[in-house]
């Protein structure tokens, strides 16, 4: 059964998309049954070049990527949530909506990481920061998918996550 994450940031750009770019890539690299999804509580309705560059330097196809809002996945056509990661400290401290879940409650967590944008050193500063936050974001993504996540209870995979928000 797969399993479907939501990655969360405000404007949906750069963060939420480097993140659910890396997890469907690692995934299918391991071959494993999960699939990411990224929203905004306030998408700005584009997506930020620099993320696309680094996403597309590490392989990944970004040509059907797009800024949505979090509104897509709170209907019951939906994908059935397992986990909704926030990436950003302003969605996190945000109310959110109810999300459907396949299996009881969606299991939350929050993995903050800077903004890249907000880099210095114009056009290669911001470069550098993207790419580094797409390697730390695929570095917490890899543990998530080491997970036995079709065998853990929601307490044991709330532990899990929380524990790789602390590496």
């Amino acid at each position: 059964m797969t399993t479907h994450v939501l990655i969360l940031c405000t404007h949906n750009s750069a963060r939420s998309v480097l993140a659910e770019g890396m997890l469907n890539h690692l995934a299918q690299q391991l071959g494993r049954d999960v699939k990411a999804y990224s929203a905004g509580s306030s998408p700005s309705g584009r997506l930020n070049p620099f993320a696309l560059e680094a996403l597309n330097r590490a392989g990944i196809d970004t040509a059907t990527y797009r800024s949505k809002s979090w509104d897509e996945f709170t209907t019951p056509d939906a994908p059935p949530l397992a986990i909704v990661i926030t990436v950003c400290d302003s969605a996190a401290a945000e109310t959110c909506p109810v999300f459907y879940g396949g299996q009881g409650q969606v299991v939350k967590a929050h993995w903050a990481y800077p903004d890249p944008s907000n880099a210095e050193g114009g056009d290669e500063g911001k470069r550098r920061a993207f790419e580094l936050t797409r390697q730390a974001i695929g570095y917490r993504m890899m543990q998530l998918l080491q997970l036995p996540l079709a065998e853990m209870s929601q307490d044991e995979l709330q532990a899990s996550l929380q524990k790789i928000a602390l590496s």
